[in-house]
C-alpha cells in the first residue's frame, strides 16, 4: 500500500469554456456559418446579452427570487463518470488520487492540489472535439505549477492518433501542450503505469500506450491493448463518502455498443461489447444508496437496453431491491417490447434519450441503423404509454438526405410527439464508417461544412430551422450547456417534472423569436411576456422585478 500526504494524481472532468468566450469564438466564423448556426439553438439573445439555457434558468431564478438564486445552476454539476472512476481505479490499488469535476468553477481547489506537488495531472476528454478546452487547462496548470507532469487520454486523442501522422500529429499536440498522450481506448491501466512510473522515477519509455514529446520528436511505446474488468472495476460509491457528490450519480453496465452506426466510430475505438455483471451492477447500486443522498440515476450506456433478457433481470433487480431511485438512460425503443417498457416503469424509469437519427427508412438504411421506422413508432407509443419521458435526437444532412427525407422526419416527430426532441447538423468526422463510402455519396468536406450528391452543409442547416419553426407538437432542448441529462440533475435541485415541461416550453418559444427573426421591437415586447411566463413556472410570485 502506497501512502503519500503528496497526491499521486488529480483527475479533472470537465472543461466547458463560459459561453460568451465560445460564442464570440464561433462568431469569427460568421454568424451564418454552419457552427455558429447550430450553436444558435442552444442559446436567447436578451438585451444583448446572448444566455444558453442555464444561464436562462439561473436569470428567471434570480428574478424571482427563487431556489435558483441562492445556489445558482451549473451545466454538467453531476460527478462526471471518467473522472470518478479513473479516481476511483486508482485508489483502490494504493494511490492517492482526487478528481476535479468542474475546472471552470473549481480552480480554488485545482489550486489546492497543485500546491501540495502532485506527481500528475490526468485529463479526460470524452466531450470535445477540438483542442481549445484542454489546451487551456493545460495552460493554466503550467502556470501554477510547472512542474508537474500532465496527461491527456480519451476520445480527442485517440481520434488525434488515429487522423493525423507525423508533422500533423505533432503540431496538434503540440497545440494542446502536455507531457504525454494515452493512446490506448480504456486508457485506466495505462495511467496506473505512468503514475507508478513517476513513483519509481522510471521513464515514460518503459510506459506502453503512450505518445510523449522528446527532443523535438514524438515518441511512441509499444502497444498493449487493454481489457480492463467491468466486474473487477465497479465503482464503489461509499469511498467517496465524504465528498459532494450531490443528489444525481452516473454509472455504467456496459462498455462499447452493440451497433455500427455509419456516422459513429465508438465501438471501432472501444472494441466488442463488454457487460457488467448483474451481481456487481447491484453492489454498486447498493453503495449508491448507501450514500443515502442519491436519488437520481443516469446509465450512460449506449444501448442500456441491449441484450434485452438481460435489461428485463436488470430492472426486475432495482424493483427487487426498492433503491427508489428515478433513473434515466440512452434506450433504443426498436429493440424492445411491452414487457421490458412496464418492467422500467416499475422500477423507477422516469425517461429516456432515444438515438432516432431520423424519420426516413432510406436515412436510417444509410446509417445502418438496423431498425424500421414502424418499430420506432411503436416503441415511442410503449414508452408514452409507461408516462416515460422521450427525448428524441436527429441528424440531418447525412448522405442520402435530401428535402423528401427531411420531410419525413418532421412527419416522424409530429406523429410520435416526442416530449422532448433536438435536430443536429451531421457532423462530418473523420473515421467514421461513412468515410469509407465519400465517393459514393460524393462527400467533400468534413466537420460541419460538407457537400454530397444530395444536400450541402449549409443546405442542411436551413431545414433545421424549418424542423424547428414546423415542429409545433414536441419541445425542443438544446445540446450546448443542457442535453437531456439536465431533467435528472434539475430534479436534484428541487425543480419538479411540471416545472421544467412549463420552463421549456416558454424557453422554445424564446428561441423561436432567434430563429424565425421577429423584429426587434416585437420580439422584446415578446420576451418580457414569455419571461413572465417562466418567473411563474419556477414558483415565484414576485413578476414585478421581470
Amino acid at each position: 500500500m502506497i501512502n503519500s500526504k503528496r497526491p499521486d494524481c488529480v483527475v479533472i472532468g470537465y472543461n466547458e469554456t463560459p459561453f460568451a468566450e465560445y460564442e464570440g469564438l464561433l462568431a469569427r466564423y460568421g454568424v451564418e456559418s454552419e457552427a455558429y448556426r447550430d450553436l444558435k439553438f442552444s442559446f436567447v439573445d436578451l438585451d444583448g446579452k446572448k444566455l444558453n439555457y442555464i444561464d436562462l434558468l439561473n436569470h428567471v431564478f434570480e428574478l424571482g427570487g427563487g431556489a435558483g438564486a441562492a445556489e445558482p445552476f451549473k451545466s454538467c454539476e453531476i460527478p462526471n463518470l471518467a473522472a470518478v472512476y479513473l479516481t476511483h481505479y486508482l485508489r483502490k490499488r494504493g494511490f492517492s488520487a482526487h478528481y476535479i469535476n468542474l475546472f471552470q468553477h473549481e480552480k480554488e481547489e485545482l489550486l489546492r492540489y497543485l500546491a501540495a506537488d502532485p506527481l500528475c495531472v490526468a485529463i479526460t476528454t470524452t466531450f470535445y472535439l477540438m483542442n481549445f478546452p484542454v489546451s487551456e487547462m493545460v495552460r493554466f496548470i503550467r502556470a501554477h505549477n510547472p512542474k508537474v507532469k500532465i496527461i491527456v487520454g480519451g476520445p480527442l486523442i485517440a481520434n488525434h492518433a488515429r487522423n493525423y501522422q507525423n508533422e500533423e500529429l505533432a503540431t496538434t499536440l503540440d497545440d494542446i501542450g502536455a507531457d504525454a498522450y494515452v493512446v490506448e481506448a480504456q486508457g485506466e491501466a495505462t495511467l496506473l503505469e505512468i503514475v507508478r512510473c513517476l513513483r519509481t522515477w522510471g521513464s515514460l519509455s518503459d510506459v506502453p500506450n503512450l505518445i510523449y514529446p522528446e527532443g523535438g520528436v514524438l515518441r511512441k511505446t509499444a502497444v498493449v491493448p487493454e481489457n480492463n474488468s467491468l466486474d473487477e472495476n465497479y465503482i464503489d460509491w461509499q469511498t467517496f463518502a465524504d465528498e459532494q457528490l450531490g443528489p444525481t450519480l452516473q454509472t455504467r453496465t456496459a462498455r462499447s455498443c452493440a451497433f455500427s452506426c455509419s456516422f459513429c466510430n465508438y465501438p471501432t475505438r472501444a472494441g466488442k461489447l463488454t457487460l457488467t455483471g448483474l451481481e456487481r451492477v447491484e453492489a454498486e447500486l447498493d453503495s449508491m444508496r448507501a450514500l443515502g443522498g442519491a436519488k437520481n440515476v443516469v446509465f450512460i450506456d449506449d444501448t442500456f437496453n441491449v441484450p434485452l433478457p438481460r435489461f428485463k433481470d436488470l430492472c426486475r433487480l432495482m424493483m427487487r431491491k426498492d433503491y427508489r431511485f428515478n433513473w434515466f438512460s440512452y434506450f433504443r425503443c426498436g429493440n424492445s417490447d411491452e414487457e421490458a417498457v412496464e418492467l422500467m416503469a416499475q422500477s423507477g424509469c422516469k425517461g429516456v434519450f432515444l438515438g432516432i437519427e431520423s424519420g426516413s427508412p432510406r436515412i436510417l438504411k444509410n446509417m445502418n441503423k438496423a431498425v424500421t421506422v414502424e418499430k420506432y413508432i411503436k416503441g415511442v407509443e410503449l414508452l408514452h404509454q409507461y408516462d416515460i419521458l422521450t427525448f428524441d435526437s436527429f441528424i440531418i444532412g447525412f448522405p442520402g438526405e435530401t428535402r423528401e427525407t427531411v420531410d419525413e422526419t418532421i412527419a416522424f416527430i409530429k406523429e410520435t410527439r416526442p416530449d422532448y426532441y433536438r435536430a443536429q447538423l451531421w457532423y462530418c468526422e473523420p473515421g467514421t464508417p461513412i468515410e469509407h463510402q465519400r465517393d459514393k455519396y460524393e462527400i467533400t468536406g468534413d466537420g460541419f461544412v460538407w457537400r454530397h450528391a444530395t444536400m450541402d452543409s449549409l443546405d442542411a442547416m436551413d431545414h433545421i430551422d424549418r424542423l424547428f419553426l414546423t415542429v409545433k407538437e414536441s419541445t425542443w432542448l438544446p445540446q450546448w450547456s443542457f442535453d437531456f441529462w439536465t431533467i435528472p440533475y434539475l430534479l436534484g435541485k428541487g425543480v419538479t417534472l411540471e416545472q421544467f415541461k412549463e420552463l421549456m416550453g416558454w424557453a422554445h418559444k424564446l428561441l423561436a423569436l432567434e430563429i424565425a427573426y421577429v423584429p426587434e421591437h416585437e420580439k422584446k415586447l415578446m420576451q418580457q411576456e414569455y419571461l413572465r411566463h417562466m418567473v411563474s413556472a419556477s414558483g415565484s410570485r414576485e413578476w414585478s422585478r421581470v
